[in-house]
């Protein structure tokens, strides 16, 4: 219902407006000075007000200040018995809506009584759009930022600031002029759409300052255009996708950390481990079948750590023998025996303050394993035919696909050796318990043989994928690469097919066929010539059969097969 405040001192006037008004609907309230017209104002919302210009100690002017500094909407219509040309002006000078001249008509009251208000609901109607606006863009998270034909900035909600830097004052200003070390992308975005009236979108762009280093954004702009299509500027949304970028930066390095590749759940165990041991200055020893990438997470664990800058020195402990490894090791003195003809610095004097991989060092003689020994536990060695005591500062990282323990029972290893290198122990799953990673590891060994060989190999086909999938792989990482490498050389398509592929994979692959073909074929047949054509070979021919050695021992014992029924 419509509230109307009418003040006046003349009792009469009141009346007449009164009357007037509520029969046309309206609720009117009355007030005959200044004081109980702020009272009432105070306590209720009206739709319109009318005063006399002339009040007691006051004015309307006062009225009319009194609505704006609360910032109230509702228009005001003043009443004066003694117009003139500066009484009128100064009234809408103040922002008053009307002015009425004494003495009222009726017609006269009603009809700026009727456009005020039409007035009040036009802009209740825009003040209901600007604050739908303002929740809308102060709720966005993205900076957006209005300019008009003429690039001067129009509006901007509150990311902006957070995302550009523009505090509210750009507003009313060129926008040209509020940039600060941004490379200017996003005004040549502005000034395309402007002058094509077409939306522009720039993807992931660096839009970096000194106070954003490194900010990455997504921008895009779009012309605006009034409910006729009268083109008035255009709208940019800054999104900063810095995090996003940095998360999928995170999970592509989790796919190939420090070269090692692989996004299954078991090699996320390991990354997670290496970038915990990388900070820590302690011993570990890497287990795994051989081909698993242990060399490859020594340089991780080096490459990660404090002593980065420092040497890293390998040691492949079973390509030598054990007097040559304990020159390599160690270092010797001239004359220190037949050919040592001028003193030789050893692989640990190298590493000081470094790393030194000793890889198979499950191979390692027992004399050899005593004096590795001392080196853990002392941090000194003395040179081959030398007593004077050399001191380094290294930290070991030791690499075995054997099982030490094993070779303890037996009394082939040391077990206080063993304890002292197992400090840490950091075991790589064979690639057949994390096969998930095959696709991921095949896609970078053709990236890497496609650089080697100048090729343009895009993908291996979809039996060779399955082949893989199914193949065991005992070489692991290692024998995949070899294998992708040897169909590089013989691939002349843009697929690697299974022709390409080592002989092995092939027989698999003829056998399956073969198999596949004959259906009235039982296991027990199928079993036997995957024998006959291996020279009973269980594993080959678990491979051939697309089983484990395991299922095929089964099948074989259950069966009762013997070699000799061949």
């Amino acid at each position: 219902m419509v509230r109307i405040l009418v003040i006046d001192d003349e009792e009469g006037i009141r009346f007449t407006f009164r009357k007037f008004l509520s029969d046309q609907g309206y609720t009117v309230v009355t007030s005959e000075n200044f004081e109980e017209a702020l009272i009432r104002i105070r306590e209720s919302d009206f739709d319109l007000i009318i005063t006399d210009i002339v009040l007691e100690g006051k004015s309307g002017i006062d009225i009319l200040r009194e609505v704006r500094e609360r910032n109230l909407h509702c228009p005001v219509v003043m009443i004066t018995g003694y117009p003139d040309i500066e009484t009128a002006t100064n009234a809408l000078r103040s922002g008053a809506f009307d002015y009425i001249i004494k003495p009222v008509r009726k017609h006269t009251l009603l009809r700026v009584a009727e456009m005020a208000l039409q007035h009040k609901a036009v802009v209740d109607e825009k003040e209901r759009y600007r604050l739908n606006l303002e929740a809308i863009f102060g709720s966005v998270k993205d900076a957006i930022i209005t300019v008009d034909n003429e690039l001067m900035v129009v509006e901007i909600n509150e990311a902006a600031k957070n995302i550009c830097g523009f505090s509210r004052h750009v507003i009313g200003k060129i926008f040209s002029s509020q940039q600060k070390n941004c490379g200017g992308k996003c005004l040549e975005a502005l000034k395309e759409t402007i002058n094509k009236k077409q939306p522009v979108e720039l993807c992931r762009i660096e839009c970096s300052s000194n106070k954003w280093p490194g900010q990455v954004v997504t921008i895009t702009t779009s012309p605006l255009l009034s409910r006729l299509g009268v083109f008035s500027g255009a709208v940019m949304v800054v999104r900063d996708e810095t995090e996003l970028v940095s998360l999928e930066r995170d999970l592509s390095k989790r796919r190939q950390f420090h070269g090692i590749i692989g996004k299954s759940e078991e090699m996320q165990k390991v990354y997670s481990l290496i970038e915990y041991l990388c900070g820590v200055e302690t011993t570990v020893l890497i287990t795994g079948e051989s081909g698993t990438g242990k060399e490859l997470v020594a340089e991780a664990l080096h490459h990660g750590g404090v002593r980065s800058s420092k040497p890293l020195i390998k040691v492949n402990c079973s390509a030598l023998s054990e007097n040559l490894l304990e020159t390599e090791l160690f270092g010797h003195v001239k004359g220190a025996f037949t050919g040592a003809i001028q003193d030789k610095i050893g692989r640990f004097q190298r590493a000081d303050r470094g790393t030194i991989l000793l890889d198979e060092i499950g191979d390692i003689s027992p004399s050899i394993q005593l004096r590795l020994l001392r080196v853990l536990a002392e941090k000194e060695f003395e040179r081959v035919g030398d007593s004077i005591p050399v001191k380094v500062d290294v930290r070991i990282v030791a690499a075995t696909n054997q099982d030490l323990r094993k070779k303890i029972r037996r009394g082939e290893y040391r077990e206080d050796l063993y304890y002292r290198l197992r400090v840490v122990e950091l075991t790589l799953p064979p690639l057949r318990e994390r096969r998930e990673d095959l696709p991921l590891l095949v896609d970078h060994f053709l990236d890497k043989f496609n650089q080697q060989f100048s090729k343009k190999i895009v993908a291996v086909s979809a039996d060779v994928m399955k082949l893989f999938m199914d193949y065991p792989w005992p070489g692991n990482v290692r024998e995949l690469e070899h294998s992708l490498e040897h169909a590089f050389v013989l691939c002349r398509q843009s697929i690697i097919g299974v022709n390409d592929l080592p002989p092995e994979f092939k027989d698999i692959a003829e056998t399956r066929t073969s198999f596949l073909a004959d259906e009235k074929k039982d296991d027990t047949e199928a079993m036997l010539q995957a024998l006959e054509k291996t020279d009973w070979n269980k594993a080959k021919a678990a491979r051939l059969l697309g089983i484990s050695r395991q299922t095929l021992y089964r099948k074989i014992e259950a069966y009762n097969i013997l070699q000799d029924e061949l």
